[in-house]
């Protein structure tokens, strides 16, 4: 207790200092609104700031669970769309599980590494046999077609990218339906060419180029591109057509695998097209 009063007696004129400090500023603070207001809205402002830091890391740190969960959710609407059954009679009209049959179900996967700036480009992907894939699998983005599989292993998968030589994939102009082959001769990143189309066909600008559906590769009307430009191709009946491709292959990031489930049927009858069986005259 003597040290108690020691302590008070040796510090009086601070103590007394500061009690009348600390009654000047609660008056102060509790007459006028106006400074009262700016130093809560001041400490709002702080704390705002600090909540947003922290919401930003939050979200960026979950935003890889958010896209797979994301993509996921898209994988089963693409095998809702009507481009993913096939119709069993066309003579009825009345829609139920007997009328259509699933023909195309879709696996996602993330890419791991890729090129966009050589002849022949690839990207790997994470999923392999283990999760079904097959090599000739189509695989494309949100934003369209981005390959072909072009060898597997038990967990990864190595797909040929559309910027690659021979590349030749089934695609059509969405209005009109002018058909031809996807080619990359542009060796731009963003552009590509379709070859085949006749020049006796009306194109225009900016028409959206999807997939045809041929070759069971992809279904019919996967995003591709727009026609970015159409030329005469000297000496020939075509059009030179060149597209503005929808995937950025400089950002590409998540995916989705194409499994045709009709696929052997329509190859094994094609084959039979291509060379008919032998018969006795």
């Amino acid at each position: 207790m003597r040290k108690l009063f020691a302590f008070f007696r040796r510090f009086r004129i601070f103590l007394f200092f500061a009690g009348l400090q600390f009654l000047a500023l609660s008056t102060y603070f509790s007459s006028l609104s106006f400074p009262k207001s700016q130093y809560l809205s001041s400490a709002n402002q702080i704390g705002g700031t600090l909540w947003s830091v922290q919401n930003y890391f939050t979200r960026y740190f979950h935003l890889d669970e958010t896209n797979s969960k994301l993509l996921e959710k898209n994988k089963e609407l693409h095998e809702k769309m009507p481009e993913s059954f096939i119709r069993l009679d066309e003579h009825l009209f009345s829609i139920n599980d007997t009328v259509y049959e699933q023909q195309y179900s879709y696996i996602t996967a993330t890419v791991i590494n890729s090129t966009y700036d050589k002849r022949n480009n690839y990207l790997t992907l994470n999923i392999g046999r283990d999760q079904g894939v097959e090599r000739e699998m189509g695989v494309f983005s949100e934003d369209g077609v981005v390959g072909i599989v072009q060898s597997v292993s038990e967990h990864f998968c190595l797909v040929k990218s559309v910027l690659s030589k021979n590349i030749n994939i089934d695609v059509m102009v969405q209005n009109g339906g002018a058909f031809g082959l996807l080619k990359w001769e542009t060796q731009n990143v963003r552009t590509a060419n379709i070859s085949g189309i006749s020049n006796d066909i009306g194109l225009k600008r900016w028409s959206k180029v999807v997939t045809r559906g041929g070759g069971g590769i992809f279904p019919r009307g996967i995003p591709v591109g727009k026609i970015k430009k159409v030329s005469l191709i000297e000496g020939k009946p075509l059009w030179d057509v060149e597209i503005k491709l929808g995937v950025n292959f400089k950002a590409i990031q998540k995916v989705y695998v194409v499994k045709n489930l009709l696929k052997k049927e329509q190859q094994e009858l094609e084959a039979k097209a291509v060379q008919p069986p032998e018969t006795d005259e």
